[in-house]
């Protein structure tokens, strides 16, 4: 992963990702996008192994940079009180001279149609059946986004020229969505059709994909579209690997092809 071209790879998978929805559909939570840039990424500091979330951090901060009607105040600001840190905000600047907090999130959410459907966006939740929608819109709307008023922030912001309350906050809400192997005609109320990527599957069922080869993306490469040149494995050695995967309660994405050389994305669950 440490050279420029894969780097790349990764920095276009995140530009390719849509919003997961669109305007102030979801809990009138205003959607942000960066502008697009033809730009090739470069990372200038030492590479260090970030997770995902902090790499499309980084890349939204190269999006913006490319932006001339936009400047940078601060980013990954910590709120602390009496030295123990309360919080952060990922992103505060300027867009032709209008304050903007945004919060930047970047997911993989299956569609669980066992949880609870009084609301559409219950069935959204992590591939290990954590980290799930409802629970992090609700952080968003109780915790982060209200951070920006805390006494704490204020008196951190006191300096700009700009009153705090003047302050638009957005979110950068971007996520790749996967659906049941045998419903993938689900209606997905609310959120953006495009991100759907592919479909899941149980592990017991794992056979029924016999006639596939199959690459087992490390956490980074989740971001990309599947390509040729990766090394494949036959089934029964992807088997093997995702099975030690499956014991652990760890659900892989996984990039399959077949005899056409056509891909799929795809996760192979515990559950």
């Amino acid at each position: 992963m440490n050279n420029t071209k894969n780097f790349q790879e990764l920095f276009k998978g995140f530009q390719d990702t849509p919003n997961l929805w669109e305007t102030s559909a979801v809990y009138n939570l205003e959607q942000f996008c960066p502008k697009p840039t033809f730009n090739q990424f470069t990372q200038n500091a030492e590479v260090k192994k970030l997770r995902l979330g902090k790499w499309v951090e980084k890349f939204v901060l190269f999006q913006l940079q490319q932006d001339a009607s936009i400047k940078i105040l601060q980013e990954n600001t910590q709120i602390k009180n009496n030295k123990i840190t309360i919080g952060e905000l990922d992103l505060l600047i300027l867009k032709d001279d209008q304050p903007l907090h945004i919060e930047i999130i970047y997911k993989f959410y299956l569609y669980d149609s066992n949880k609870d459907q009084s609301n559409p966006l219950n069935n959204w939740v992590g591939p290990n059946q954590n980290d799930a929608l409802i629970f992090k819109l609700n952080k968003l709307k109780e915790k982060q986004l209200p951070l920006l008023h805390h006494p704490k922030t204020k008196a951190l912001l006191q300096d700009y020229s700009f009153d705090i309350n003047s302050i638009e906050q957005l979110v950068c809400f971007k996520a790749q969505l996967f659906l049941p192997f045998d419903h993938q005609n689900i209606e997905i109320s609310l959120l953006n059709s495009n991100c759907v990527e592919g479909w899941y599957l149980n592990f017991e069922r794992i056979d029924e994909l016999k006639q596939f080869q199959f690459y087992i993306p490390e956490k980074l490469e989740w971001l990309c579209s599947p390509k040729t040149s990766v090394n494949w494995l036959d089934f029964n050695d992807a088997k093997i690997e995702i099975k030690f995967q499956i014991e652990k309660k760890r659900s892989p994405l996984c990039w399959i092809k077949n005899s056409n050389n056509e891909f799929q994305k795809c996760f192979i669950t515990w559950w």
